[in-house]
């Protein structure tokens, strides 16, 4: 039997589906990285980089990275050294952009992932899908006010 989005059987969403939710879904991601050598960090602060409306200083692409993955700004910048020293990223004075090279990469890795991404969440109804959304953007501001008191 296939799991089935409205299967009336199937658990509450909890921390522990989500994670795994998520570990299955990022496994899938740094596998087709690795074929073009490229770590889930590297791959974050590049697509940060590649999708700006304009440069990002490299403070501001630190923390658009940190915002996203909650992680130590010295291993982000760590990352964005990386990127330049691969020449995926270049200095343009102040800023920093993304290189032909990294635009192609981004784009290889987008167009090997998408049919992979299409299989994954295909045929899911669209109010499953709405309804996940939600409850998902609630955890996530939740959770990200939890770290902020943490942090304080």
């Amino acid at each position: 039997m296939t799991a089935n989005a409205s299967d009336t059987t199937a658990p509450l969403a909890d921390a522990r589906a989500l994670g795994l939710a998520h570990y299955a879904a990022r496994g899938v991601l740094e596998h087709v990285l690795a074929r073009h050598g490229l770590t889930f960090e590297q791959q974050i602060t590049l697509r940060a980089a590649v999708t700006a409306h304009d440069p990002l200083t490299p403070d501001d692409l630190v923390a658009q990275v940190r915002a996203s993955l909650k992680t130590d700004p010295a291993g982000i910048r760590t990352t964005v050294d990386e990127l330049v020293t691969r020449e995926l990223l270049t200095a343009d004075g102040t800023h920093l952009r993304p290189t032909h090279a990294g635009r192609d990469l981004m784009a290889a890795v987008g167009a090997e992932i998408a049919p992979v991404s299409a299989r994954i969440w295909g045929g899911i109804p669209t109010e499953d899908l709405a309804a996940a959304g939600r409850v998902l953007t609630l955890v996530t501001r939740r959770a990200e006010a939890e770290l902020a008191a943490l942090s304080a």
